[in-house]
């Protein structure tokens, strides 16, 4: 059985996975963000404030060893990503309580000024693809999302390689130099 709105909305919690070249499905979650706990859509990034690109940007868990480095630099490349109208989501398996607790412990995170999501139950890591069963964590994976909502590039590492924020920022100015 299949549900007619692919977004598991419904209660129905099927969800189809994400596509490159395809609409990415909607979801309410939650997210640590300016010193605050509150529910955002990710939509809200492609829909709302029009003209938005949005990435996802997954990480294993918080307080570990590789993923403060990667959200630093990240952080560090933000005003370049915010001119080029992108929203960056980082997302864990994490509560937003964990979030915050990190936020207020790591000097590498304190610099973090994105929506931190908390994806405890692993719904919006199952749907990118990225989510690990067995550990109940995400595999680190970047997603790139247009203005329409459409996947326009992913990439997705083992958990022991971190990533490039310069490689993620080319990719984006690419996928908006082609479309």
């Amino acid at each position: 059985m299949k549900c007619s709105k692919n977004c598991g909305d419904c209660g129905c919690n099927i969800i189809e996975r994400a596509e490159v070249g395809k609409k990415v499905c909607d979801m309410e979650i939650e997210a640590y963000h300016q010193e605050k706990i509150k529910k955002i859509k990710l939509s809200d990034y492609w829909v709302k404030k029009a003209g938005k690109w949005t990435i996802l940007f997954f990480y294993p868990a918080d307080f570990t060893f590789i993923c403060p480095t990667e959200l630093e630099e990240l952080a560090e490349a933000y005003d370049a990503f915010k001119k080029l109208d992108t929203e960056i989501l980082s997302v864990s398996t994490d509560t937003v309580f964990v979030h915050k607790a990190w936020h207020d412990a790591s000097d590498a995170v304190k610099k973090i000024k994105f929506p931190m999501l908390a994806d405890p139950a692993g719904k919006l890591s199952r749907m990118m693809g990225v989510y690990l069963e067995d550990d109940g964590i995400a595999l680190r994976g970047s997603f790139i999302i247009d203005p329409d909502g459409i996947l326009r590039a992913m990439e997705v590492h083992d958990n022991n390689i971190g990533r490039s924020a310069k490689e993620l920022l080319r990719k984006l100015q690419a996928a908006k130099f082609v479309r």
